[in-house]
């Protein structure tokens, strides 16, 4: 029941970006009253958390939300951050979302006898439903040991990275190479930087290849439309990282061999700061080595996709290694490094939830968005329900999904919780 003064919705979305558009849209042709709630401004992440060279590594031609595509002119390209941020943004208008702005969520919680509420740092709501759209890049991760850089060394996490002429003078370190790691990486040394780069593990993959965009050949063998299993292993593949490619410019590759040929010093694992030394494990090579094979392997699946169907596509030589490091590096000594970059990802912060829809890691736990709590609902995570879940491509189909729950719960419990 409402309390005094106490507002009412059907559903409650949290989170203002692409996620909570799309089931919000998707609400309105239902006729589902609703409200989403955003604690910054629409799609604000895209222009917040970006750096300013940043461009989507996923062609626009996969730019599709419930009821709008991309059109514009270069559906084969890559939407630059301030593109991508308008593109969203449009979308909001365009369905007449009915977003809250500076409107952030303090605590959900059941309510006894039905719905939940909803406490805001602009009130409280009852909600019959809801659906938790604020992804899972919450809070930036920086190791324990980076209190022990030497003064004077300015930290910073690839969420706050914006360009190299914003750093200052010296050498700049960067940590991590999963996308934003790599593509940073790049930034800097196209600006003529002197980097140096902490490999990690993750994997790459071609921009091109027999004469489309890889993206483009996955997407019609239908990868990004797997399924991810509900054992431990299919769970276990929500944490991979992504594959490291670029958008820019057009689109290209990302090798980081190629990068070290162009004067970047390369590292393997980060594993501790000591006595004004940065200290790396000597994982260079194989962490090279994997990320070429996870390379070589799409290619195999797709030539194995092309010799299947029929395909006239033109034939390609495979890569070669353009350098292979001479030694393992160990060491870094950081009194000429100016700056240290993380770029070794996030952490979820639920914090404000208090439900039962986590597992014992401290994860989500859901089945194609919906928890074992009836009513609550997660959108926009990276493998929610398939590869193409994690991008633009895949949240108009996780979206359906749960907007043909969220209606059947609707018109089942009709005057029940209000």
């Amino acid at each position: 029941m409402n309390g005094p003064g106490t507002e009412y919705q059907d559903v409650v979305v949290i989170g203002g970006g692409q996620a909570g558009l799309s089931i919000s849209a998707l609400l309105l042709a239902d006729g589902i009253d609703h409200v989403v709630l955003e604690q910054e401004t629409v799609a604000h992440e895209w222009r917040d958390g970006r750096w300013d060279n940043f461009t989507l590594v996923t062609p626009n031609f996969q730019c599709r939300l419930p009821g709008c595509v991309y059109d514009g002119p270069d559906p084969d390209g890559f939407m630059r951050r301030d593109e991508v941020y308008e593109w969203v943004r449009s979308y909001a208008g365009r369905t007449g979302a009915p977003v809250r702005e500076h409107t952030a969520v303090r605590r959900l919680e059941q309510v006894p006898g039905g719905g939940f509420r909803v406490a805001t740092d602009a009130g409280v709501l009852h909600a019959g439903q809801v659906v938790i759209a604020t992804g899972g890049y919450h809070h930036p991760v920086v190791p324990g040991f980076a209190d022990r850089l030497p003064i004077g060394v300015r930290q910073l996490h690839s969420s706050e990275y914006r360009s190299a002429a914003a750093l200052p003078d010296g050498d700049v370190l960067v940590v991590g190479t999963g996308q934003s790691g790599a593509q940073i990486a790049e930034d800097l040394l196209l600006d003529g930087r002197r980097v140096h780069l902490a490999v990690g593990g993750a994997p790459r993959v071609a921009r091109f290849y027999r004469g489309r965009d890889c993206v483009a050949w996955l997407e019609d063998m239908g990868v990004y439309d797997r399924g991810i299993t509900p054992d431990a292993a299919g769970r276990a593949q929500r944490d991979k990282t992504n594959h490291y490619v670029t958008g820019r410019d057009g689109g290209r590759d990302i090798d980081l061999r190629d990068f070290a040929l162009r004067g970047m010093q390369l590292y393997g694992r980060m594993i501790d700061i000591v006595d004004g030394q940065a200290c790396f494990a000597p994982t260079l090579t194989r962490s090279l080595d994997a990320a070429d094979a996870v390379m070589e392997s799409i290619k195999n699946d797709i030539d194995g996709w092309i010799a299947t169907q029929g395909i006239d596509a033109p034939v390609e030589q495979r890569y070669r290694p353009v350098w292979v490091p001479p030694t393992e590096p160990t060491a870094l000594e950081l009194a000429g490094v100016g700056a240290v970059v993380w770029a070794i990802g996030y952490r979820g912060d639920y914090s404000w939830l208090d439900l039962p829809v986590f597992d014992a890691a401290g994860r989500p736990e859901h089945d194609r968005g919906v928890t074992p709590v009836p009513g609550c609902y997660f959108l926009g995570l990276p493998w929610l329900h398939t590869w193409g879940s994690g991008r633009f491509a895949g949240i108009a189909r996780d979206a359906g999904h749960l907007a043909g729950v969220i209606g059947a719960r609707c018109r089942s419990t009709a005057g029940v919780l209000v």
